[in-house]
């Protein structure tokens, strides 16, 4: 098959505190991340977010009522998007609407960020799968204009050690439908059948489509509750600089000989698992 988009790489994963943005902050703050100052987008929407190597892990809330955000006050809590980079939206548009796969016109939006000197206005064109498309939740892409505003040095260092996402973990009982739906975007080479289900590589991370039955098997009683839905997103691994920082900082997370497991009830529902 050939790939309708180039090889996909990870741009941001989300997390839905919906009108709990100070609780939210609160968590991962004591997770041990460190947070950018709260942004506003111009689309309604308020954020924090946790900048890390080459992606950045957001939090992402409305103020009640919020009519132009209503899809955040009406998800459930926790991880509920996964975002590809691109460096061309209108060329990402075309080529999944060439795919046949359900595709939004590209949507440009901003929010100020304050640095030194002034403020200035970050500003991103969005490309996203229409609602429902995947049930597990937001799929889409996003193009940065201007990157140096997102990915500066004094957001990076993160008392837990965090470096990046190696992996984002979507729960659903038939894995084989996102993953034709993932290889008819990317083509099949990118992606592979694992234990529980198949995998799709995302530059130097993965998103891994796998059986509600494999994610207990994986994670016991710190698995995400997916609240009788067929398909939600349920974990994030984070590679950190090494345990012992990660240990230091996270009081609340389960050491095991090789990971440090965060239970869903203590991340806004999401399983957060570090590994070196």
């Amino acid at each position: 098959m050939t790939a309708a988009l180039p090889m996909p790489t990870l741009d941001h994963v989300v997390v839905n505190v919906r009108d709990r943005i100070d609780e939210g902050l609160e968590t991962y703050q004591r997770l041990g991340f460190t947070m950018t100052p709260r942004g506003y987008h111009t689309l309604g929407s308020m954020n924090h977010l946790a900048i890390l190597g080459t992606e950045y892990l957001e939090l992402i809330a409305a103020r009640p009522g919020e009519t132009r955000r209503a899809e955040i006050l009406a998800s459930p809590f926790g991880l509920n998007g996964l975002v590809f980079g691109t460096e061309d939206s209108a060329a990402a548009y075309a080529a999944l609407h060439a795919a046949g796969v359900p595709v939004e016109a590209p949507l440009e939006f901003s929010r100020p960020v304050e640095i030194t000197g002034g403020t200035r206005d970050a500003t991103f064109r969005t490309v996203r799968l229409t609602p429902g498309t995947v049930p597990a939740g937001r799929i889409y892409f996003c193009h940065h204009f201007t990157r140096d505003l997102v990915w500066r040095d004094e957001w990076r260092h993160h008392a837990n050690g965090a470096i990046g996402v190696a992996r984002a973990v979507i729960a659903a009982r038939d894995p084989s439908v996102l993953g034709e739906l993932f290889a008819r975007m990317f083509g099949s080479d990118a992606m592979r059948n694992i234990q529980g289900g198949c995998s799709l590589a995302v530059g130097l991370s993965r998103f891994d489509v796998l059986t509600i039955e494999e994610i207990a098997r994986q994670f016991g009683d710190a698995a995400a509750s997916g609240d009788g839905r067929d398909e939600y997103m349920a974990a994030l691994t984070v590679l950190t600089r090494s345990l012992e920082m990660a240990a230091r900082a996270i009081a609340n997370g389960r050491r095991e000989a090789d990971r440090i497991v965060v239970p869903a009830s203590q991340a806004f529902g999401v399983t957060l698992e570090f590994r070196a």
